[in-house]
């Protein structure tokens, strides 16, 4: 049986150099952004500042490593002889991570039952990549087919990555819970349906060894576990024609303080609130792979590696010994909390602050995770047009600065986009498109 190519498929992913951590930074937390909104904390869907909103399409991507930086005018001004091995910053180290989300939210719709009580169905697709403490040189030969004149040793201790694609489908019901003339407390959950199209895996608790670039030799000491879900076909493709079911399910809720005390001739979305505070808990659940193919290599050997080329599998086939298993690979999904502290500056004005935080252990096996993440947005909220400026200081290191516009069905924006064409090493970026029909107050 021909297995899915575990590093070459990451491999391809990392070369896009793409990382994500939060879907539509900036553009989640406008009181008009409807089914986004709600994709980020549930409560939201109750007293918005629309009576209904339905999403056509929208696309939301996210990914980076603390391994590359660089700098996208560099990209743009290359006439497409850009090449990240040879022009990027590269910042090696024994433990050097990659991540990566796509967010492809379907059509989806959210609507009011009463003044008090909200209902939605939110359709996504989606895909995470997490590799963590991988040795930045080994990655590169490997990138490279090994075709290095530099000697090298690696030490990477508690190597793990997961590619993961699923799509799922979510009911949300949310309510308002107190409803007084200064206070405005709103609670929501997401109850999701999930269909899992694979995913494929690998751990070692420590990996160490060297390369000798003269002899073309790979010394190293260490086991490796990867794995393939049945899901997975032998092109390194997920398929989404035969799915595993799973369950999950976001939980949130929103208080809103109002200063003035005038207020009760007023609809409880009217009531313009002077604080907002919001905390919530996504992405609570797995998918279970029944037959597993599991290899564990002993990679206890002394390797030539003039004759790589570009197949992980047939290198690891080749040259060590394996045992194959079956056995239930339960993923988990990338379960995160979400804090946000919104403040009304003046009537259209607002800051925000946030913190998306992974609740998932960075070196959990069969888990991906958001990149820890604290964002301070300005913005200018109107009916028909919004603006955000997000700033954020992300995991490992990296500060991103970007911009974002909501003009009536359109959204368009980035959490990065100022810093990726300033910077000379920035190391994450972000990009998300959508169109839908909002149906005002």
């Amino acid at each position: 049986m021909k297995y899915t190519k575990l590093l070459t498929a990451f491999l391809f992913l990392l070369s896009l150099n793409l990382s994500f951590a939060q879907s539509y930074v900036g553009h989640s937390i406008d009181n008009y952004s409807g089914v986004h909104g709600v994709i980020y904390n549930p409560a939201n869907i109750v007293g918005s500042k629309v009576k209904a909103d339905i999403n056509l399409v929208s696309a939301s991507i996210f990914g980076g490593s603390d391994y590359f930086g660089i700098n996208i005018s560099d990209i743009i001004n290359s006439d497409g002889g850009f090449d990240f091995e040879d022009d990027a910053e590269t910042f090696s180290s024994n433990a050097n991570n990659f991540f990566f989300n796509a967010d492809i939210l379907g059509p989806s719709f959210m609507f009011n039952l009463s003044e008090k009580s909200s209902i939605g169905i939110i359709s996504r697709v989606r895909a995470n990549l997490n590799i963590n403490n991988i040795n930045g040189e080994l990655y590169e030969a490997v990138a490279d087919d090994f075709d290095s004149d530099d000697d090298f040793d690696f030490d990477s201790q508690n190597l793990n990555g997961t590619i993961h694609a699923w799509a799922e489908v979510g009911l949300t019901y949310g309510r308002i819970l107190i409803d007084q003339p200064n206070h405005l407390l709103k609670g929501g959950v997401t109850i999701k349906y999930l269909q899992g199209a694979g995913s494929v895996f690998m751990s070692s608790p420590g990996l160490q060894g060297n390369y000798d670039a003269s002899a073309e030799t790979l010394d190293s000491q260490g086991e490796l576990n990867y794995g393939v879900t049945h899901d997975v076909d032998g092109e390194d493709d997920f398929d989404f024609s035969s799915l595993t079911a799973g369950f999950g399910f976001d939980v949130g809720f929103s208080y809103q303080w109002n200063s003035k005390t005038d207020t009760d001739s007023l609809l409880n979305y009217q009531k313009p609130y002077k604080l907002k505070v919001g905390v919530s808990v996504t992405d609570i659940g797995s998918i279970s792979y029944d037959e597993a193919v599991i290899n564990n290599y002993d990679l206890n050997a002394n390797v030539s590696t003039a004759n790589y080329e570009e197949d992980v599998e047939d290198f690891l086939e080749s040259n060590y010994n394996g045992v194959e298993t079956r056995e239930t690979a339960k993923i988990n999904l990338p379960t995160a909390l979400h804090l946000l502290v919104d403040y009304r500056l003046a009537k259209k004005w607002f800051v925000s602050a946030q913190a998306n935080l992974s609740m998932v252990k960075k070196n959990a096996d069969l888990s991906t995770s958001v990149i820890n993440t604290v964002t301070v947005a300005p913005r200018l909220e109107t009916k028909w047009f919004s603006f955000y400026a997000p700033l954020s200081f992300r995991e490992y290191g990296d500060v991103s600065f970007g911009g974002g516009i909501r003009l009536g069905p359109l959204t368009v924006g980035s959490g990065s986009i100022f810093t990726n064409l300033l910077s000379d090493s920035s190391k994450t970026t972000d990009v998300y498109l959508g169109l839908k029909i909002p149906l005002y107050r």
